[in-house]
């Protein structure tokens, strides 16, 4: 056996290996002007819509998209790697080695002495290590928590970041209670006709809807997407049953319109 010839390598690494040096060829001087055109910035817009386009392919459950927008990440994330080297920032040797040694120094149940016998206990671990890592920094506690989040993640993100230093009620129904207590002042803005306190009591009645979702261990985000997706499965229905007798949206009443909307959830429970 020849010593001097090298290992092969393991299958998903080479194929990780070839995609960064696929993206480093395209943009190479000779390589394709539209990628040699993008910076960082450039490729934000198209970072988010991919990651959207992931959380889509899971809640669908449709395992040959997630496979495709999987990799479509990953082509961006070797992309701004590969940016970030040319300019002389970092490379993704450097990524893909910060995120290593994080996730070690940040799981001690797995890899160092500590215990953490459920999920529960490992978020607090976590957070606790967190908090080690930054204790030199001159920043409060919330600052960590991207403002960039859409509002409805942030919100929760915020939420359990707090409960994990015991800022959070015991009771359930406090929970509830704080819901009815901002419905009912929201009410009152209604009442009164200012702008700026509805717009003031309609955020706070959402902040207090999401803290009941994540009491209830479910995601805000997810279940206003759920929500809003089963709203247009029914407005489709609504306008299909309206085609089929020869009618358009925009040409019925309110009154019509929400009698076949009725008609058709009743259906939905048979």
């Amino acid at each position: 056996m020849d010593n001097s010839t090298p290992p092969a390598l393991d299958p998903q690494l080479a194929g990780f290996v070839q995609l960064c040096a696929v993206v480093a060829r395209l943009r190479a001087p000779d390589g394709c002007p539209w990628d040699r055109e993008q910076t960082n910035e450039s490729l934000v817009p198209k970072l988010l819509e991919e990651a959207y386009e992931v959380a889509e392919a899971i809640r669908e459950r449709d395992d040959t998209n997630l496979r495709e927008e999987l990799g479509d990440v990953m082509l961006l994330i070797a992309m701004h790697a590969q940016i970030a080297s040319e300019r002389g920032g970092f490379s993704m040797e450097e990524v893909l080695r910060d995120i290593t040694t994080k996730l070690i120094r940040r799981h001690p149940h797995v890899f160092g002495g500590s215990e953490a016998h459920d999920a529960g206990a490992v978020v607090k671990l976590w957070d606790s290590v967190k908090r080690a890592e930054k204790k030199d920094e001159d920043s409060h506690y919330l600052t960590g928590v991207a403002k960039a989040l859409p509002a409805l993640m942030r919100a929760q993100k915020i939420q359990k970041k707090a409960a994990h230093v015991n800022f959070d009620w015991d009771d359930i129904a406090d929970v509830v209670a704080k819901v009815d207590e901002e419905l009912a002042e929201t009410k009152e803005a209604l009442d009164d006709r200012l702008a700026s306190r509805i717009a003031e009591e309609l955020g706070d009645l959402l902040f207090a809807v999401v803290n009941l979702a994540r009491r209830q261990k479910l995601e805000a985000e997810t279940l206003l997407q759920s929500a809003t997706d089963k709203f247009v499965r029914r407005f489709h229905a609504l306008e299909d049953e309206l085609k089929d007798h020869g009618r358009k949206l925009g040409e019925v009443e309110l009154a019509e319109l929400d009698a076949i909307w009725n008609a058709q959830k009743i259906a939905a429970r048979l």
